[in-house]
């Protein structure tokens, strides 16, 4: 037994002298029980421990530790700097009040949550003391009066509310202020502007209000001041001109309205100014001409008037100009063109008229050109690309004339985008000096001489567009689908002949549109290696032989339009198992044979295979065997009079029943089944009378058109003034086409009223199914599934279209299980219809953003009821409420992944994009692009 005790007294000595060795360390003490209340899953304080010998030197045992700093002496604690060690949980703040002479604290870019804890403004030796990038929240603690000697404090992106803190205005050797990305509402305290040795003040992405006090003109030191992206009332106070030293001012996305004041000409040393995205108006002040130390200048999306201002010409310095989104107009003074330092110039979406300036790119090094969306006519500068540094030309939406020649030496270009003019000529470009273009939009414009056939040299090319221009002539280059990053090629109505070259390689392509040519020949087998194809379309040309399998086999494969060709044989099978398929048009051609009796093919409609003789099978005329002639005739003529009969009565009686609201019109989208007026009024099977559905009800009814598609059907009332431009905009919702939303087949209207076709689905919609106890790849499906119905509306469709009423009621599931967004951009069809539309494109514009940023926090609550099975409706500021450690716990719970299951990455990630979507300050959430990226690392599965 005297053995056995000798382990457990040799441990009990040890554990005595580490408990005498820490009480003469109080430091060290200190910080390892720091260590035991925090969490460290990256074991980043892996370090922080007390050695197996004993410390005899009377040094500090923490200062060998990473991220503690001491004297020379080792024997006080100066520093403490935790910056991104991924650490989390409440921070302790009695181990860090035995730090008294703590010079630097930086526990920034971690998950610190809870209050900030007041200990830490014990600490009076405190210089610099930055929390930013944390998740501390509550109202901002007092007693910070107590770091008299703070100079730094660096509070940015926290979750901090109530209003901002007035003591810091005491302490008098503060330097670099900054509160910004926090939740404090309120006004700025005027007491802001007492500062006296201030540099650098950030308070912005808060959600404060108020007006901006005058006050903060006189603040005499601070040389950077950022205060957007906030709500305040009224003008900018031109006191801030009083800020002599300021070099920085940014202002941007914070509802100011008013005017430029002018005094602002007073900051001479003023380098950048932004105070873009408000509701600023009247013209910009050509004392601006003062600030020759101006090198960035940005006052877009605004409501601005007037012209640039002629005195711009001595802003020598100046790299950025930003203007786009206003109402300026007249013309671009020709000094823009003489700036030396000029990089990017922003001036679209505004009146413009004129030319521009003629030596535009001669005398600097413009990287960015953007004119678009002006009226400008004349021809592209001659020297636009002379400083050898342009990236990127935006000239489209204008009346420009001329060639493109002044583009053959533009070898740096990346994006090109001239459609929508009236540019004439060849396409000068040869390709294999652009290595790095990836963008090239020519479409809607009088250019002739055919696509250069050097285009395989363009190694970077993505996307390529020569559509709309009908004298283009030519023929598609042989090497064309060899291009490694290709995704898009869109050549239609330009008079092309030829055959369609080999698909030899051509893994990346997914667009391809020829519509409205003369090519001729067949479809090359080898487009089998095209395994990203989405839409093809042939329409309109001259290509016969049959149609390959191996089209038909492609997995991508969504729209297929190869009508008015004459391709003869029979449909491919393949066709009948393609689970992406959404159109196939095969109208107008010499096909024959039996159409496959596959429900996806059927669905199609009569009219997307109509004009084929020799084709027969639902929903066409059945293949039973043929009659004979004479008997033919003899039934025929009979049954025609007596089609014309009934078809007359039908007529008189639509007449009758509608005549009063004025001729009706069928507007049916391109590829889809072609609808007449009278096929659809006159084939209803509602159970109820779409004259009984109360206009803007909302209210769908089922009915069945004689092609034999079933259709549901929305009914809404208009005015006769507003049929144009809500057409129009039903137009855009028709031509919007993606696996992820419902489609609209077309609309029958009149001035009166309208009806909407959708798509006929069965599957029910989210709202049904979410408290269906639902398996995670299926909940990442149609997470995934909406995210991109939503970012192909605003980023694929120009302009971009808000959904405007997002919810799970308004995602439908397909035959698949695919979700489809329903009821996208009926919002603004609403508004359009009773004229409550923004009169000023500015203004329009700030209404679509509006909406598009409502559609990302709708997002972010969908996917918390999807997570939660239906419990948490509008969860958004719920989630907010709690620490995200809770939150995570919960959804844990709710999605059955217990602490080893694999799961628990994917909904953290999941639960992290609804987070971000349901910020409560609409400039701090992700755009659909970047949700979608976010979420790319999931592993949806289907059934």
């Amino acid at each position: 037994m005297e053995i056995l005790l000798w382990p457990h007294f040799d441990l009990l000595f040890y554990s005595m002298l580490m408990a005498v060795a820490l009480a003469a360390d109080p430091y060290s003490d200190a910080l390892l029980s720091l260590k035991s209340e925090i969490l460290d899953d990256s074991n980043s304080l892996y370090d922080w421990k007390v050695p197996s010998e004993r410390n005899s030197s009377g040094k500090i045992l923490a200062c060998s530790w990473s991220g503690v700093e001491c004297n020379k002496d080792s024997t006080i604690v100066t520093g403490l700097n935790l910056c991104m060690k991924n650490l989390a949980g409440k921070l302790p703040g009695k181990q860090l009040g035995v730090l008294t002479q703590l010079l630097d604290l930086n526990i920034s870019l971690n998950s610190f949550s809870g209050e900030l804890p007041v200990e830490i403004f014990t600490l009076t030796d405190l210089r610099t003391l930055d929390i930013s990038g944390n998740n501390f929240s509550g109202q901002f603690p007092r007693g910070i009066t107590g770091l008299r000697n703070l100079v730094h404090f660096d509070a940015l992106s926290n979750s901090f509310s109530g209003s901002l803190p007035v003591e810091v205005t005491e302490l008098e050797s503060l330097k670099v202020l900054n509160l910004a990305g926090s939740y404090f509402d309120g006004p700025i305290p005027s007491s802001y502007g007492s500062f006296k040795r201030l540099e650098y003040l950030h308070l912005a992405g808060n959600s404060l209000t108020g007006k901006i006090p005058p006050e903060l003109g006189n603040l005499k030191t601070v040389t950077h001041m950022e205060i957007g992206y906030n709500f305040y009332e009224g003008n900018i106070p031109w006191q801030l001109s009083n800020m002599s030293e300021l070099q920085y001012l940014d202002i941007a996305g914070s509802t100011l309205s008013g005017s430029i004041p002018r005094e602002l000409s007073n900051l001479t040393k003023l380098e950048s100014l932004f105070l873009f995205r408000n509701r600023l108006t009247g013209s910009i002040p050509s004392e601006f001409s003062r600030i020759v130390s101006l090198t960035d200048l940005d006052l877009s999306d605004n409501l601005i008037s007037g012209p640039i201002p002629e005195s711009f010409a001595g802003l020598k310095n100046l790299k950025l100009l930003s203007l786009m989104f206003n109402e300026m107009n007249g013309t671009v003074p020709e000094s823009i063109a003489e700036l030396p330092s000029m990089e990017t110039l922003f001036i679209w979406n505004n009146f413009f008229t004129g030319s521009l300036p003629k030596n535009l790119g001669m005398n600097s090094r413009l990287s960015w050109l953007d004119v678009s969306n002006n009226s400008f006519i004349g021809s592209i500068p001659p020297g636009i690309c002379a400083g050898g540094k342009l990236l990127k030309l935006m000239l489209f939406s204008n009346n420009f004339t001329g060639n493109l020649s002044p583009l053959s030496n533009c070898s740096s270009l990346v994006r090109l985008r001239a459609e929508d003019n009236s540019f004439s000529g060849e396409i000068p470009l040869k390709f294999s000096q652009f290595p790095d273009i990836t963008y090239i939009d020519l479409s809607k414009n009088r250019l002739t001489g055919g696509i250069p056939s050097d285009i395989h040299r363009a190694l970077k090319l993505q996307y390529f567009s020569v559509s709309n221009n009908p004298e283009l002539g030519g023929i598609i280059p042989a090497k064309t689908w060899s291009l490694p990053f290709l995704q898009n090629f869109s050549a239609s109505y330009c008079n092309i002949s030829g055959n369609l070259p080999p698909f030899r390689v051509c893994k990346s392509i997914v667009v391809v549109e020829l519509r409205m040519n003369i090519i001729s020949g067949s479809i090359p087998k080898s487009i089998s290696g095209c395994r990203s194809l989405e839409m093809i379309n042939l329409a309109s040309n001259h290509l016969s032989d049959h149609i390959p399998e191996e089209l038909a086999s492609l997995p991508s494969l969504a729209f297929v339009d190869l009508s008015h060709n004459d391709f003869s044989g029979s449909i491919p099978a393949e066709f009948g198992k393609s689970s992406s398929l959404v159109l196939l048009n095969v109208s107008c051609n010499d096909i024959s044979g039996t159409i496959p009796s596959n429900k996806v093919l059927r669905s199609m409609g009569r009219s997307a295979y109509t004009g084929n003789p020799k084709l027969c099978g639902k929903p066409l005329k059945s293949c039973s065997k043929a009659i004979n002639g004479e008997k033919l005739r003899l039934t025929l003529l009979p049954s025609a009079g007596a089609i014309m009969l009934i078809a007359g009565i039908v007529l008189l009686l639509i007449r009758v029943r509608k005549g009063s609201k004025g001729q009706w019109k069928m507007n049916s989208f391109i590829g889809l089944p072609q609808f007449t007026a009278n096929d659809f009024l006159g084939s209803f099977s509602c159970t109820n009378s779409m004259e009984e559905l109360p206009p803007f009800s909302g209210a769908f009814c089922k009915a069945v058109l004689p092609t034999g598609i079933t259709v549901l059907v929305k009914k809404l009332e208009w005015e006769p003034k507003r049929v144009t431009v809500a057409a129009e905009f039903i137009a855009q919702l028709g031509n919007a086409r993606h696996m992820n939303l419902i489609r609209l087949l077309g609309f029958c209207y009149n001035k009166q009223m309208t009806y909407l076709l959708y798509d006929y689905l069965l599957n029910g919609n989210l709202a049904e199914k979410l408290r269906m106890q639902r398996d995670w790849g299926m909940k990442c499906r149609t997470i995934i599934g909406i995210a991109k119905g939503l970012c192909f509306l605003h980023h694929d469709c120009n302009p971009a279209i808000p959904h405007g009423d997002l919810k799970s009621s308004n995602v439908i599931f397909d035959d698949n299980s695919e979700p489809r967004l329903a009821d996208f951009g009926f919002k603004h069809l609403m508004r359009l219809i009773k004229g409550t539309v923004p009169a000023t494109s500015s203004r329009l514009g700030d209404a679509i953003r509006e909406e598009l940023y409502k559609d990302i926090y709708n997002f972010g609550e969908i996917i918390l009821e999807i997570l939660t099975n239906g419990r948490l409706i509008k969860g958004g500021p719920s989630i907010h409420s709690k620490p995200k450690e809770v939150v995570l716990r919960e959804m844990y719970h709710e999605n059955e992944a217990d602490s080893a299951n694999s799961l628990r990455d994917e909904i953290k990630l999941v639960v992290d994009v609804a987070l971000l979507c349901t910020r409560s300050r609409a400039a701090d959430r992700p755009c659909m692009e970047d949700a979608l990226k976010l979420l790319s690392g999931l592993k949806p599965k289907g059934k």
